[in-house]
């Protein structure tokens, strides 16, 4: 019987061709002779103790023009599914928990779930790194505005983001003298009733942000480096940064080897942490990305390592 592979993901009017991580995860399952379904979120149901989904039989192709087509809507016991990959973007919300239940569900019931559902719940892409303090620069973690401003009294320079989304979407740094202060901590924290994270700002972050992707644990041995450009100080390629590639270093081999044993713990298959200088920034759970660019520039094939881990499971 032909092996089956979901993706739950956001629409494929987002999918940018030749950027696309979880398309080139794709390739590879149909190249191995995967039947692919696409879901939304929207699609999953549960009746009783048995999950199911509306899904769309899916068919990708190499070709910028034409990358995809969905077939017919039908409705299939997620536990049709051989792997199902959860790869909805942030933000992490209340919908986003709900999916991860019922996808414990299909889990239960034999389908790997990649990431492992109880573990997206469990390993907050900002929060997470905290189990790491001999990787992180100091962090704070608070509601409060009085601890806010402790800390930037502190650090002089700090960096301020929510602990839900992604893409350097509502990062603010904070230098001496700022006079938005008041309202930065206040619309992050929503009046002091949501967590916010606050590190001292890492000048490193001028040489570029590291994005180092994990299989089960193991690092691929490139770092696929987000430079800055022009007045934006954040190193995402969402809001422009330049995206070069290099060679693990002596430190962030040591972050991996502190990271990797507890993401194979966790069933956390494929992971990008983030890395700036010496210090661990984020572990990115949900929909990391970086395999395209770590593909093209090394001529490997990050895809076929993390399916060999997955079908050696």
């Amino acid at each position: 019987m032909k092996k089956k592979l979901a993706v739950i993901m956001d629409s494929f009017s987002l999918v940018h061709y030749k950027k696309d991580s979880t398309l080139a995860m794709l390739f590879e399952a149909q190249d191995r002779g995967y039947a692919l379904y696409f879901l939304e979120q929207k699609d999953l149901f549960l009746l009783n103790d048995i999950p199911f989904g509306r899904a769309k039989n899916l068919t990708v192709f190499r070709d910028a023009n034409q990358f995809y087509k969905l077939g017919d809507e039908q409705i299939y016991p997620l536990a049709d599914f051989n792997i199902i990959l959860m790869r909805k973007d942030p933000p992490f919300n209340e919908e986003y928990i709900y999916t991860t239940y019922i996808l414990e569900h299909a889990e239960r019931l034999g389908s790997l779930v990649v990431n492992k559902p109880q573990s997206l719940r469990d390993a907050n892409e900002k929060l997470f790194i905290t189990h790491f303090p001999q990787c992180i620069p100091e962090t704070l973690v608070t509601q409060s505005a009085h601890e806010l401003y402790q800390f930037w009294e502190k650090h002089q320079d700090i960096v301020c983001k929510p602990l839900n989304t992604m893409g350097g979407k509502m990062v603010f740094r904070l230098k001496q003298g700022e006079v938005n202060a008041n309202v930065i901590f206040d619309t992050l924290t929503q009046g002091g009733t949501f967590y916010i994270m606050a590190q001292g700002y890492i000048p490193a972050i001028v040489a570029g942000d590291k994005r180092i992707i994990l299989i089960n644990g193991k690092p691929v041995m490139h770092a696929l480096t987000r430079i800055p450009q022009g007045n934006d100080w954040r190193g995402n390629l969402a809001v422009g940064a330049k995206a070069t590639v290099q060679p693990l270093s002596d430190r962030d081999q040591f972050i991996c080897d502190q990271v990797g044993p507890a993401l194979r713990e966790r069933g956390l298959y494929f992971v990008g942490i983030d890395v700036i200088g010496d210090y661990l920034t984020e572990i990115n759970v949900t929909s990391p990305t970086g395999i395209r660019e770590l593909d093209a520039a090394r001529g490997i094939n990050i895809s076929a390592m993390l399916f060999d881990c997955l079908e050696s499971h």
